[in-house]
């Protein structure tokens, strides 16, 4: 094969060994997705029958991309623009998608983490700030709004966020987030300042922590009572829910973007590697670590939210046993929990009319272990809930914290590494700029940037990033991603570059699934996730601080111009895709020289990489 006149291979960076390389492959792959939302598919898709679809969506969807995408950044040692116009011009725009897809989700996600620092700061309080009401102005009785839903409601929605009614009603800039969000940045950019060097380092302790902390969890959250019920809860399948196409849907779409994939963080990685290097088993390990982590995070968290709701029915117990015990003359007013449920059922038959009109509550288990959340619910309220009732409960909170600190950092890597490589690469600013400068520069926009989400309504708008920017166009990229590499470069060249690479050829496993299964699988899920969406229009949880019981919030409709941002951001990060080919098919018409050359100049010689 030809060397390309600007390749230097030589002169690109490396890992220092192989450690890093896997770990912040690894870092980028498991996140905090790993740890709120897949536990709440398990629950609310039927339990252990949800793996079902989810090992299917693994198998046949993330790791055959997961595997195309390491090897092309092996091969090629370029970030995501790099590779995409190697393997063809008309395709430059792929990677343009990728690098915006990858700003636009990095300045959501690390407000999350400033979120995460502003707990973290308040868990070394004791008692913790979210464990009780504050008091009012006047320093006589408890605050009202606290009161009217709970304090760890309170503290979420009005202490940290200071949330506004409605997306519409921006508010004011909260100074703390800001603090804390510019806290977030420093540590990001400190952790990415000498590139892949000082990445490498940070991830021996942002990767394998959150594994260290899950295990605590998992000791402690088993010796709980109740530990035993949230786990038979999570994993009781229930096969009938999987005739539900949003069941199917959902998994696919988990596992997408569980594995990060798409965002041009892992071609960026896996670029910094020698070329002689095993990506298949690269590939196996990080999408069988990633799936392995999910699992091992749902049991460690229901464990503990198992407790929590155990706590609750037992609480709610011991209230309706202190109304029965003032309104009967019941004998020594020996009615405990063991005996509750045969004194209550004594009574109303006894006196069944005295105890229909008795003010008690409906106590029942499943309804407590049914009140879980994914996201922000899971991390900010129904966790620190049950953290309060856990001995020690400030150690849990700081442990808690850090692991979901460690999981976005490691994340955020992949983001930002996702944005700076393609820059690089592209050498888009002066030499004499310093990686530094430019790290900084990136850091700085994002940073002013995420500011919105800094508002009174910036949970809300966060929520619309979450959903929207990491949907459509990243399902839109993968496709073109197996379009570009399968059927433009060639799946036989493809082949002999991984035989280059690994030493022996893709089985016919992975030719199957690069060429038919997995573009099929992607386009269905993407017509499927369009058609689910366009039936409905978009809805979003505001918070209303009088409305009961829990969790104290409203379904609104988004307003049309919020509606059309939300347009925006599912076109916008892939409009490069058919802009930058109709632009180079544009100059190569008016040039009307080396038509065929131009748009596929490595049809018989892979990628031009000199071997």
């Amino acid at each position: 094969m030809a060397k390309t006149k600007d390749s230097k291979v030589e002169e690109r960076p490396k890992w220092d060994n192989k450690v890093q390389y896997m770990l912040t492959c690894i870092g980028f792959a498991v996140g905090l997705g790993n740890v709120w939302r897949f536990p709440y598919l398990c629950q609310i898709y039927g339990g252990g029958a949800f793996l079902i679809p989810y090992l299917i969506a693994l198998v046949f969807e993330g790791l055959p991309l997961l595997y195309l995408e390491l090897a092309i950044g092996q091969r090629l040692r370029k970030g995501s623009i790099g590779v995409w116009n190697s393997i063809s011009p008309l395709l430059g725009g792929v990677g343009i998608a990728s690098m915006l897809v990858s700003f636009l989700v990095g300045i959501f996600y690390n407000t999350i983490l400033a979120w995460v620092l502003w707990y973290f700061f308040h868990s070394f309080q004791n008692p913790l700030p979210w464990s009780q009401c504050p008091l009012n102005d006047n320093q006589t009785d408890y605050n009202v709004e606290c009161q009217r839903s709970s304090p760890v409601n309170y503290f979420w929605y009005r202490e940290t966020l200071n949330i506004t009614p409605n997306i519409e009603t921006s508010g004011s800039l909260q100074w703390w987030l800001v603090i804390c969000l510019a806290s977030a940045w420093c540590v990001v950019y400190i952790c990415l300042i000498k590139g892949i060097k000082s990445m490498g380092k940070a991830v021996y302790v942002t990767a394998t922590f959150p594994y260290l902390v899950l295990t605590i969890f998992l000791i402690r959250g088993l010796t709980l009572p109740g530990a035993i019920d949230g786990l038979v809860y999570l994993f009781t399948p229930n096969w009938d829910i999987l005739k539900n196409p949003r069941v199917w849907l959902d998994a696919a779409t988990q596992i997408f973007f569980s594995l990060s994939v798409a965002f041009g963080g892992l071609i960026a990685f896996s670029s910094y590697n020698e070329e002689r290097n095993n990506c298949e088993r690269d590939a196996l390990l990080v999408g069988i670590i990633n799936s392995a982590t999910s699992l091992y995070a749902s049991i460690s968290i229901f464990a503990i939210l198992g407790f929590k709701a155990t706590t609750a029915f037992n609480s709610c117990q011991q209230d309706n046993i202190l109304t029965l015990t003032n309104h009967f003359e019941i004998p020594d007013k020996n009615i405990t929990l063991e005996t509750y449920d045969q004194w209550f059922e004594h009574l109303n038959s006894t006196y069944p009319k005295e105890i229909a009109n008795l003010p008690l509550w409906h106590c029942d288990l499943q309804t407590y272990l049914g009140q879980s959340a994914s996201g922000t619910g899971l991390a900010f309220i129904l966790f620190t809930e049950a953290v309060i009732e856990m001995p020690g409960s400030q150690v849990w909170a700081v442990l808690f914290f850090i692991m979901l600190l460690s999981l976005g950092l490691s994340s955020m890597f992949g983001n930002i590494e996702g944005v700076l490589t393609p820059i690089n690469d592209l050498k888009l600013l002066p030499k004499w700029i310093p990686n530094e400068v430019v790290t900084a520069i990136i850091c700085l926009i994002s940073f002013l940037t995420a500011l919105i989400f800094t508002l009174g309504s910036g949970n809300y708008w966060v929520e619309v990033f979450n959903n929207y920017v990491g949907s459509v166009p990243l399902l839109i990229i993968a496709f073109f991603e197996f379009i570009g590499v399968i059927y433009v470069h060639g799946m036989k060249n493809f082949s002999e570059d991984i035989y280059f690479m690994t030493g022996s050829r893709p089985s016919i496993f992975w030719r199957q699934c690069w060429l038919w299964i997995s573009p099929l699988l992607l386009l269905i899920v993407l017509v499927a996730y369009v058609i689910v969406q366009a039936q409905e229009y978009p809805v979003y949880p505001a918070w209303n601080a009088d409305r009961e019981p829990f969790p104290g919030t409203d379904t609104l409709n988004y307003p049309e111009w919020v509606f059309a941002i939300i347009i925006l951001l599912c076109v916008v990060p892939v409009l490069p895709i058919p802009l930058v080919a109709l632009y180079r098919l544009i100059l190569r018409c008016t040039k009307k020289s080396s038509a065929r050359t131009d748009l596929n100049p490595y049809s018989n010689d892979g990628f031009q990489i000199e071997t």
